[in-house]
């Protein structure tokens, strides 16, 4: 059985230690403030700095992997007589995947003997990274590279992810709510309920009255929903928020938060500072 690599990118909201922890190479998606041209990688700033910079109006706007950058990473492996699984980005937020494909079909004339499987994690933030560290866990166990593709391919079926935001505007500026709802739910203190749907978009779900509503309300879905205690939660830049959120699901659902991280750049250039979210293993996405 060949050795293989397994391999993500940086949507995935895991740090590179914690990524390096778990035995996991990534590629970075990149990032650009509309009043810098300059171009930043997933990571490369402080998260306080850049949800610093989105506060005071200076947004960003993300590019996915471009093909050549998927293919060089994944060479580094390949030439050294290694196979490549690569979990990417959801399909139905970026076209990172697409670029893994690509950069795939590209490598694989080059090095016929090798294998490279790309899975559409249909997920983003700490949900791919819940889906890598699901992985990760059974490739310690010695499974084949084909016996983990079928195994992420099961599990991401079962990946939810629910999350709220404080502030629609975020929300309105990449399309996902209208104008109108962003000035009317920020008038009447609306908070959306969203979450990542069987094909990998975001669904607006439901609504509720008030931030600390909104922090239960994330919580009850995985009273609802989960099939075991692990949970991972990641944050726009409020961190109590994130520990409410993890004392009630402990306290009320004896769930165990095992990652709290950071929601990175690439996402929350688009969700904005205040996000909040959740994910777990659950009876279906």
């Amino acid at each position: 059985m060949s050795d293989f690599v397994l391999m993500t990118d940086s949507a995935c909201d895991i740090s590179r230690d914690l990524l390096s922890e778990w035995g996991v190479s990534y590629v970075s998606l990149s990032f650009r403030f509309q009043k810098d041209d300059k171009e930043y990688y997933d990571g490369d700033m402080d998260p306080e700095r850049f949800y610093d910079n989105i506060r005071k109006g200076n947004y960003a706007k993300t590019s996915a992997v471009n093909v050549s950058s998927v293919k060089d990473k994944i060479e580094e492996f390949l030439k050294y007589g290694k196979d490549v699984l690569y979990i990417a980005f959801s399909s139905g937020l970026s076209m990172t995947y697409n670029s893994g494909v690509s950069a795939a079909d590209e490598l694989r004339a080059e090095y016929p003997d090798r294998k490279i499987v790309v899975i559409d994690s249909l997920a983003a933030s700490a949900g791919e990274g819940l889906l890598v560290y699901l992985a990760s866990l059974e490739k310690k166990n010695g499974v084949s590279i084909d016996e983990l593709a079928d195994f992420v391919i099961k599990k991401r079926e079962h990946l939810c992810h629910w999350f709220t935001v404080d502030d629609l505007k975020y929300l309105r500026a990449g399309g996902r709510v209208s104008a109108t709802t962003a000035v009317i739910g920020g008038m009447l203190g609306v908070k959306p309920v969203l979450h990542v749907d069987d094909n990998g978009h975001l669904i607006k779900k439901f609504t509720v009255r008030g931030r600390i509503k909104s922090i239960w309300a994330l919580g009850d879905k995985f009273g609802e929903f989960a099939l075991n205690k692990r949970v991972f939660i990641s944050h726009g830049d409020c961190l109590e928020d994130a520990k409410l959120l993890k004392e009630y699901v402990e306290s009320k659902y004896d769930a165990k938060v095992e990652v709290i991280t950071y929601v990175g750049s690439v996402i929350g250039a688009h969700s904005g500072p205040g996000t909040l979210s959740i994910f777990f293993e659950g009876t279906h996405k």
